[in-house]
């Protein structure tokens, strides 16, 4: 059987419908071309930003800050963790619960109650009727945020912080200072020092998939890892802790306006201990006067007085206008270009050596003993000494000490007479601790510092040498005498040699001076083998006969004694006239 094909007719396309076909589809093409236009010329950017943000996440590290720690580790500032609670009502869900359902406040805050201990009526009025962004809490502890977070309530959110800490209260904070309550630091060492204080992270970004997912990238195995260095610093806590007991009780029995105290190195200028009284707690400083956050041992002068007088006596040596063995005639006062010059007791002490001169503390024997040198080579070892120049430490920033033009003290006598006996001029008590730290050492400058890293300009370039060993050992032997016999006679410790010398001046206000008084001691020790220099000032004892033999010794002497015993310092006794040491 035959088969046969159908044949279909052709019916041409319809003129109209054949155009509206191509216009639409023309239409089509310009609009997606249009828009893959927009996409990837206008909107590429915003895109990209976008893509990333799926792609990625950013790690932001908390804003965080070094522990400073001491010697031996102990901890004097940290940071603390802490975090605050928000709430958002709309969103309160319990584990378990369909997507939908929303908790009632009464709810979450029955729950929160039991693992915060706070009654659930309090946590109830703080939410106010509002329904999102609510604070409820400030300064949780980790411990209480873990079990927030066991919970698993949807609508609470934790915000980690951090604050920072002072274990040790008011024993450090004029030295360490304190940051405010947004984490800037304010004063001591937590702003002298602050970029070595705050931890810079990197800022890292983890890769991840359309789901989530992190992806392998480049970051290096510690990008992610904080920071767990340290400051450290020279100070013993033991220590600082007897200077600062020590100290207050005098400054409080004298009722005296403030007072300072320092242990140190005389061979490499590290602090082992720093106090200043009065002081404050750092973890509240806003309780306190701004003026408590001075560093006012380095930043305020005064006139160290006969502390001095060592000093000056060790540069009459190194010009050779006096000799060891040599004596000075004393009758109580002199006249130098119409003023009169009188002891502190106005007596006279006759025929005197130069160690007496020290015991007794002789204005009048300095006066003499440095008439004998030329002003204008006085006036030149001053400068070299860098009375008039800042500091370089790392604490507080210094200032620099006053010393009077040149042509004055060469051309008016009484300016490097009064210079002889330590007026006339003035420098903090921090670079008096520096100059006799020289004497100790063999005469070697060095640097005053409490940072364990501190590199010393001295270890940088050659030490400066303020004194030959010769003249300091001398001077070192003649400031044992002044505790051995004379008005340091107070810090006297059976078995140990200790050099020293009281200072006790008057302040000056508006160019002359008045009754108030700074009494100070100077003490190095062991006088064999020197290796600490010991330092109390004292500002305006308000009550009677106060000197530095009567202020300031005592505190040295309860400071030395802790020092003997923290440190191990064997005593010496003396055998058929050589030193030896105490089994």
């Amino acid at each position: 059987m035959k088969k046969y094909k159908k044949i279909v007719r052709l019916i041409p396309l319809d003129q109209r419908r054949f155009k509206f076909l191509y216009i639409f589809s023309l239409l089509l093409i310009f609009c997606l071309f249009g828009r893959l236009v927009k996409l990837q010329v206008f909107n590429a950017s915003d895109l990209q930003r976008k893509a990333r943000l799926i792609q990625s996440s950013k790690t932001n590290s908390l804003k965080k800050r070094r522990s400073i720690v001491d010697r031996n580790n102990r901890l004097i500032a940290y940071d603390k963790p802490l975090y605050k609670l928000w709430a958002h009502p709309k969103y309160f869900n319990f584990p378990g619960d369909s997507i939908n359902r929303v908790r009632s406040i009464e709810e979450v805050t029955e729950k929160l109650s039991h693992v915060l201990d706070i009654n659930d009526e309090i946590l109830l009025r703080k939410f106010n009727n509002k329904m999102s962004g609510i604070m409820l809490l400030d300064k949780i502890s980790e411990e209480k945020a873990e079990k927030i977070k066991n919970l698993q309530i949807s609508g609470l959110d934790l915000f980690k912080y951090s604050q920072r800490y002072y274990p040790q209260g008011e024993l450090y904070s004029n030295l360490v200072g304190f940051v405010n309550d947004e984490n800037i630091a304010s004063a001591g060492l937590e702003l002298h020092l602050d970029n070595q204080i705050k931890v810079f992270n990197k800022s890292n970004l983890i890769k991840r998939g359309g789901d989530g997912t992190p992806l392998p990238d480049n970051s290096a195995p510690g990008d992610f890892i904080s920071d767990y260095k340290s400051l450290g610093l020279t100070i013993d806590s033991k220590l600082q802790k007897a200077s600062f007991n020590a100290l207050s009780k005098q400054v409080n029995k004298w009722k005296a306006k403030k007072g300072f105290a320092i242990v140190m190195d005389v061979n490499n200028g590290q602090i082992l201990s720093l106090v200043a009284v009065p002081s404050y707690d750092p973890n509240k400083f806003w309780q306190y006067d701004s003026e408590l956050f001075r560093g006012w041992y380095s930043q305020d002068l005064f006139e160290p007085g006969s502390t001095f007088k060592p000093i000056n006596l060790a540069l009459a040596l190194e010009e050779k206008v006096i000799q060891k063995d040599g004596v000075v005639e004393d009758i109580g006062k002199i006249n130098v270009g119409g003023w009169t010059l009188y002891n502190w007791d106005k007596k006279g002490n006759g025929y005197i050596d130069y160690p007496k001169v020290l015991q007794v503390s002789s204005n009048v024997g300095m006066v003499k003993i440095m008439q004998n040198l030329d002003s204008k080579i006085y006036w030149d070892w001053l400068k070299n000494l860098g009375i008039n120049k800042n500091l370089e430490t790392d604490l507080f920033e210094s200032t620099a000490g006053q010393l009077k033009r040149k042509d004055l003290f060469v051309n008016q006598s009484i300016e490097s007479a009064v210079t002889s006996f330590g007026k006339g001029f003035s420098i903090s008590p921090l670079k008096l601790v520096q100059l006799h730290a020289a004497l100790a050492n063999g005469g070697f400058e060095v640097t005053p510092h409490v940072t364990s890293t501190f590199k010393e300009t001295s270890n940088r370039y050659p030490k400066k040498q303020f004194f030959s060993h010769e003249a300091s050992k001398t001077v070192l032997e003649w400031m044992e005498s002044v505790v051995d016999k004379g008005s340091g006679s107070g810090v006297k410790i059976e078995g140990y040699r200790i050099a020293g010398k009281t200072g006790t001046s008057q302040k000056a206000l508006n160019g002359s001076y008045t009754s108030k008084k700074v009494c100070s001691f100077v003490a190095t020790l062991p006088v064999n083998d020197p290796k600490y220099a010991v330092l109390v000032v004292v500002d305006e004892p308000s009550k009677s006969y106060a000197y530095g033999s009567t202020v300031a010794v005592p505190v040295a002497k309860e400071i030395i004694e802790s020092l003997i015993v923290i440190e191990k310092i064997p005593p010496k006794i003396k055998d058929q006239g050589m030193i030896v040491k105490k089994p």
